[in-house]
């Protein structure tokens, strides 16, 4: 994938991985998104400054990145992306696995996520139109050749999860799955000043949510991952975002805030900083500032769904670092916040009947 002609821009580091797309593990805890998830990259252009992603898998990469010309694959979340290949014998040899696997947790859905560590409707960018025109067309490629393949040779369901408008392009194919796709958009804000702090290059969140709202209309099921809600989205940002999403009737209305992963908080300074804008990374600098945060957020967005009669379809995802003793330390009632973490980490998401 290596343009043909001279020019003074350098290489930047995209083009294909070596290993190709296949179902594997989500290795999801507590999530209630998928039992599976098909990445059909390695890197993502979004370049979220929030995203968890390099502290779970890219960091693990480092070696192979390294040849590639990535130096940090933390620090330079958003720079690279690399997509898999396709190999439809060992999709389909992933796929026949993941048909016959027993003994699922119900949590899953006995779904497919697309994607979990990327997103399988990004734009990636390249100096050369003409080589940034074809890696989108193998990234569409890669998706369509995926769903066809699990739509026509297994009975799984898909969970499709993006920030992407482009999604529209592959409404018919979704709605050709019935009962056994759903569509959703990560919207944690209607605020497209504070989105371009946390997201420098993934889609205004008033694209997303006009995506969405056409998904409905196209007789999609659909869900939203208000995810991850930033520091400065107080109960006014909250509100106006949830009020949008209430309008849709979401099958379930996920929340997480900004969890501390490797650098994460550094890219967010560092990207912000590069536009001219000055995060509130407070909330980040302890465990127990952080945890004071996750629960008050939590507590408001239960207080506005029930405000906004979402609170049955609502799903927080608190992190696994809230039961520890430290964040006991930061709670008046250890057995009742104990209590509280267990019912959201048990709770299994809605799916269409």
């Amino acid at each position: 994938m290596q343009p043909n002609c001279n020019s003074s821009f350098p290489e930047p580091p995209v083009g294909l991985w070596d290993k190709p797309v296949v179902i594997a593990p989500s290795n999801f805890i507590n999530k209630s998104l998928s039992d599976w998830a098909c990445n059909i990259a390695v890197g993502c252009a979004h370049q979220c400054s929030i995203c968890f992603v390099p502290s779970v898998s890219t960091n693990k990469m480092a070696p192979s990145l390294k040849e590639r010309g990535v130096e940090d694959p933390d620090l330079e979340w958003g720079d690279y992306v690399f997509l898999r290949p396709w190999d439809e014998k060992k999709f389909l040899a992933s796929l026949r696995k993941a048909e016959n696997q027993k003994n699922l947790s119900p949590d899953g859905n006995r779904a497919v996520l697309f994607c979990s560590t990327t997103d399988p409707y990004q734009i990636i960018r390249h100096p050369y139109p003409a080589q940034a025109e074809l890696l989108n067309t193998v990234r569409r490629e890669l998706v369509r050749k995926a769903l066809i393949a699990i739509r026509d040779h297994s009975t799984l369901r898909v969970r499709i999860l993006t920030r992407s408008p482009l999604a529209k392009q592959d409404f018919e194919l979704f709605k050709s799955f019935g009962k056994r796709l759903m569509f959703g958009m990560s919207i944690p804000t209607l605020d497209n000043r504070l989105c371009r702090i946390y997201e420098p290059h993934a889609p205004a969140p008033a694209q997303r949510l006009k995506t969405l709202q056409a998904a409905k209309m196209a007789g999609l099921n659909i869900f939203v991952a208000m995810a991850a809600t930033y520091p400065e989205s107080g109960i006014t940002d909250l509100r106006r975002t949830m009020t949008a999403i209430a309008e849709l009737k979401p099958l379930t209305l996920f929340h997480e805030v900004v969890n501390i992963r490797a650098k994460n908080i550094s890219r967010v300074v560092i990207n912000a900083a590069l536009n001219g804008k000055k995060p509130d990374v407070s909330v980040f600098q302890s465990h127990g500032a952080w945890m004071i945060h996750a629960l008050e957020t939590f507590k408001l967005v239960q207080m506005l769904a029930r405000e906004l009669k979402l609170h049955r379809r609502l799903h927080l995802w608190p992190d696994k670092s809230m039961a520890t003793l430290q964040a006991f330390q930061s709670v008046l009632d250890p057995d009742r916040h104990l209590r509280w973490l267990e019912r959201w980490w048990n709770r299994v998401s809605e799916w269409p009947r």
